[in-house]
């Protein structure tokens, strides 16, 4: 079952000193970032003259600003993050699907992001409400990522047409889908496996059952432009951290794993990339009971441990 939330243990003292660093770097961090999105604005008058320019422009801010807090935290937190698996390369645009636990799962994979050189390529499958959102929200409008309100009958056409636009235009991406849905909570995990013993399929033990119609359609969708499919499996040694928790640096090291598959060894058929994502589901479940059992992931290649 996944880990109960990171029980705290510091003193009052420095509690609260952490709590003030934390306070005013998310306060200098969300000023930036108002000035980002006056700058993502403004590059909506060069769209109708060049598209190229325009995407270039937001992939910068992107990377400046995401890459300004990854940096920050680096810094003032001190914690460490320790990635096995595959031995990637820099600069593949890829699909990537990974377990979701909690809000510190986004910073994990964009500090991995910078150091493949593509942290400014990130796209999400995001919540439609959140492009209503200053800041963060309307930020993520201007890079193309997937904005959808979890029917597929609604999201179809809107998905299909960013996917469209990313291959038409050549676009350079890693996008992030996290197919569970919703962050595994202890009562999430006992419905999902009430849903899968109800269908016959294996229950799962640390992760919630994948939504597979919508990884088939991304994966068919982007075959011809993407190269790879990257899993993500993320694990914390002492419990799940908040956001807060995270930036106040109460977070020691976050374990990430990574397996890699070439998209032309994925299936073809729709049934069959659907099952595909549910027997590496299953995987990822085993990888965690071991992870839970002995605090490690398999270190297939040599384990780099990089800053958080």
């Amino acid at each position: 079952m996944p880990l109960q939330p990171l029980n705290e243990n510091r003193s009052q003292v420095s509690n609260a000193v952490a709590s003030i660093r934390a306070a005013l770097m998310s306060a200098f961090g969300l000023g930036t970032l108002m000035v980002v999105n006056l700058v993502q604005t403004l590059s909506l008058l060069i769209k109708p003259f060049s598209g190229g320019a325009f995407r270039k422009i937001n992939r910068a801010c992107a990377n400046s600003w995401w890459g300004m807090c990854v940096s920050g935290a680096q810094r003032l937190n001190g914690g460490k993050f320790l990635v096995t698996g595959a031995d990637i390369p820099v600069r593949e645009s890829a699909i990537i699907v990974s377990n979701h636990q909690q809000m510190p799962d986004i910073p994990t994979i964009m500090a991995f992001a910078k150091s493949k050189k593509r942290l400014g390529d990130l796209k999400f499958f995001v919540k439609d409400v959140l492009k209503w959102v200053p800041g963060i929200g309307w930020g993520m409008l201007f890079l193309d990522c997937v904005f959808v309100k979890r029917n597929w009958s609604s999201d179809a056409d809107h998905i299909l047409k960013t996917f469209s636009t990313l291959v038409d235009n050549e676009v350079p991406v890693w996008l992030v889908s996290f197919v569970e849905g919703t962050r595994a909570r202890l009562h999430k995990i006992e419905a999902s496996r009430e849903f899968a013993l109800s269908r016959g399929l294996e229950p799962l033990e640390h992760v919630l059952m994948p939504r597979t119609k919508g990884f088939a359609a991304t994966v068919q969708g982007l075959r011809e432009h993407v190269t790879v499919v990257y899993d993500f499996t993320i694990g914390y040694e002492e419990g799940v951290p908040t956001l807060w928790q995270y930036i106040k640096g109460s977070v020691c090291r976050i374990h990430l794993h990574v397996r890699r598959f070439p998209v032309e060894e994925l299936p073809t058929l729709e049934e069959d990339v659907r099952q595909w994502l549910l027997d590496r589901w299953t995987e990822k479940d085993h990888l965690l009971d071991r992870f839970y059992e002995q605090g490690t992931f398999p270190q297939e290649a040599l384990p780099q441990e990089m800053a958080v």
